[in-house]
């Protein structure tokens, strides 16, 4: 009966000990995740510091669907051998639209199909005459707009050209560089900046795949006057151009 007596206290003893330890572990779990929400509450800030520079952009997103998802991955496979929807920025090609308005651009690239079934052409970004920037895409997303390149470029239209006339304005000159300056220090990968005539000299860079034989294009746009006053103003950031 003595050691009945001994057992108990023993195993009352023991299971106290326990549920004191589980206590214990309960409440230290608990300081650690709210010392680790202090932490990540504390680090947020560092983002925000980043060398990222303010700019204003206005999303106005072009149609997006599964169907689009399943022909950009489609158009990268046969031109790539790529099945993918998604890019590593590594360039910005500069374009123009050869047309008057950004609203004309933009719904000639809001559907997700061409005539022929195949991806529709767009661009992730439209910059409007008075330097308005519309963001169409995800700057990320595979869109077709320079054949060789799509699966490593953003792409930033400019509304003018009609006619092949050099007639971008001074206020998408200044909306490009801040644009381009965002784009760059956002997504350090990016190395290059050319216009669409230039894509034969942006070889160079060993960027270029084009698996589809004897697929090209002659393109002028957006006009070598503009891309001098690009690579003037961004002489100092890092960036590579090509020769006009």
């Amino acid at each position: 009966m003595k050691n009945l007596k001994t057992y108990s206290i023993i195993i009352c003893f023991i299971a106290a000990f326990a549920l004191f330890s589980l206590n214990y572990d309960f409440q230290s779990t608990n300081q650690s995740i709210a010392k680790a929400e202090e932490t990540i509450e504390e680090e947020q800030p560092i983002q925000e510091e980043e060398n990222i520079p303010e700019i204003n952009i206005v999303d106005k997103p072009i149609h997006w669907s599964e169907n689009r998802e399943q022909l950009i991955r489609e158009y990268a496979q046969l031109h790539y051998g790529k099945s993918e929807t998604r890019i590593i920025p590594q360039a910005v090609v500069v374009h123009w639209t050869a047309g008057s308005t950004w609203q004309s651009a933009y719904n000639w690239f809001y559907n997700d199909a061409r005539a022929d079934g195949t991806l529709n052409v767009a661009s992730q970004f439209i910059v409007d005459r008075d330097g308005t920037i519309y963001r169409l895409s995800e700057e990320t997303a595979l869109n077709r707009h320079v054949i060789g390149y799509n699966w490593c470029a953003i792409g930033i239209e400019n509304v003018g050209g009609v006619n092949n006339v050099e007639d971008l304005t001074s206020a998408q000159l200044q909306a490009n560089i801040d644009l381009i300056r965002y784009l760059h220090a956002k997504y350090p990968t990016i190395q290059y900046v050319f216009g669409h005539y230039q894509q034969v000299a942006a070889r160079a860079s060993g960027l270029y795949i084009e698996n589809v034989a004897g697929y090209r294009s002659l393109k002028s746009d957006p006009g070598p006057k503009f891309m001098r006053g690009l690579r003037e103003a961004l002489s100092g950031d890092g960036l590579t151009f090509f020769d006009e």
